[in-house]
């Protein structure tokens, strides 16, 4: 089905047309023809499956025919969990209603807040926020949201994992009843389905995590190694594989800075970035990612969400994350429009519960590799796949736990944000788990996350 069936305007295809796209993924398709009819929408697909344009498309279409005419007013609102997601969101909305007179802005925390405030007053069509600080300036009258129509939740998921919900629960109570509501989300979890019942009404649900379609082809392994060798194995890698780009998760920002001067100490040159860098910097340094320019990047996994590459060979994990959904998130940014990916994560013995999980999450063990030289010490015991931690990790991929950039609103910190709570995937098995963990292996397992 080409994009001209979709009840698109010419002004509209003629942009999606000049950016090369001939014809929509499954999940344009699908939404947005009900999106341009006015349904309320709950969409669950991973990263890669076109879901901003998605969104995008239909929100430019419903608001071509006209103009937000009040001073501090918009008419459709997108809310993103980073800065970087609400900056690659407004880039799209630029990219494809290029052809059109809508305006559009970003709100996003860590910079000053007065373009921003100016920008608002003047009124615009389409605001991308992040939650807290379009609270900030909701809250010092730069806007108002009593001519909203369009309402999008974008990354639901990640929103409530950084512990936006007072925020998010606190716009929407001011939004407009009448409106349409859009939620997109990874996961559909027990916490994004609450937030969905009570904001997306009479919603059409929608899922693109099927078996089997659209399942990324990524080659999952990891190593094993003493928390100490990680740096050491890390060059080992990049110079006996030569991999020509990487992605390179780890948990803290300090964490990130010492990675980089550890691999430039043997002659590997690489870049990080986290929230103790400026926007400006970070801005450049995803730029230089996204050209080839940097080979390597390192970083948290809260600034790697606006990373969007079509092509990225592979995804490290330095460190493994918490939630397990983020592991799924994390390595579903390579092998993505039906390329091939490959994601790598070097496991130590104090990594065992969040392995544990992970591999719970996936359903299956990921494959273990030896690097001689690298054998660890402390071995890194077998998984049981329906493993039910007493205490939880409190390890977590948000590594603005310890500060917030100068200027970033006090929501948008992640001393606001709560810890995601394990929930299990399947209650008969977690009761069988306590009689016995050697049977795991009769147990019912987890769905595969790809069909969330």
């Amino acid at each position: 089905m080409p994009f001209s069936k979709l009840g698109l305007s010419e002004p509209i295809l003629n942009a999606v047309t000049e950016l090369g796209y001939t014809a929509p993924t499954p999940i344009q398709a699908e939404a947005i023809p009900l999106a341009l009819k006015g349904k309320n929408l709950i969409a669950a697909a991973q990263t890669g499956s076109g879901k901003t344009a998605t969104f995008v498309l239909p929100i430019l279409e419903m608001l071509s025919k006209g103009e937000t005419q009040k001073k501090k007013r918009a008419r459709a609102l997108i809310l993103t969990p980073t800065r970087e997601l609400a900056l690659q969101v407004c880039k799209s909305i630029e990219a494809y209603g290029k052809h059109l007179a809508l305006k559009s802005i970003a709100i996003y925390g860590g910079v000053d807040y007065e373009p921003q405030k100016q920008a608002l007053i003047d009124g615009v069509d389409i605001v991308v926020a992040t939650p807290g600080r379009l609270r900030d300036l909701y809250t010092q009258r730069a806007i108002h949201f009593d001519e909203i129509e369009i309402l999008v939740l974008d990354e639901a998921d990640r929103m409530l994992d950084m512990g936006f919900i007072e925020d998010i629960t606190k716009i929407i109570d001011t939004l407009p009843e009448q409106r349409q509501n859009l939620l997109f989300s990874a996961t559909l979890s027990r916490q994004v389905r609450e937030l969905a019942k009570d904001t997306v009404a009479n919603a059409i649900q929608l899922s693109f995590n099927k078996e089997g379609e659209g399942k990324p082809n990524i080659d999952q392994w990891l190593i094993t190694v003493d928390k100490d060798k990680k740096s050491a194995l890390l060059s080992h890698l990049i110079n006996e594989n030569n991999w020509q780009q990487a992605l390179i998760f780890i948990e803290t920002k300090h964490g990130a800075g010492k990675l980089v001067s550890q691999l430039e100490k043997r002659g590997i040159e690489s870049e990080c970035i986290h929230s103790g860098r400026t926007q400006a910097i970070r801005e450049k340094i995803l730029a230089d990612f996204k050209a080839g320019n940097i080979k390597y990047l390192i970083s948290t996994g809260v600034s790697a969400r606006g990373i969007d590459i079509d092509v990225l060979p592979l995804v490290i994990n330095y460190d493994l994350p918490f939630p397990a959904d983020e592991y799924v998130h994390r390595i579903g940014r390579t092998g993505r429009a039906g390329a091939s990916g490959e994601a790598i994560s070097l496991v130590s013995r104090d990594d065992f519960k969040n392995l544990c999980m992970i591999e719970r999450r996936l359903g299956h063990l990921i494959t273990r590799k030896a690097i001689e030289g690298f054998e660890p010490s402390k071995e890194v015991p077998i998984s049981v796949l329906n493993f039910e931690p007493k205490n939880k990790p409190v390890r977590g991929s948000n590594d603005e736990k310890s500060s917030a950039p100068s200027g970033k609103s006090k929501r948008e910190s992640s001393s606001s944000r709560t810890k995601p709570n394990f929930e299990s995937r399947s209650k008969k098995s977690d009761t069988s788990s306590n009689r016995s963990s050697k049977s795991s292996d009769s147990k019912k397992l987890p769905p595969n996350p790809w069909n969330v």
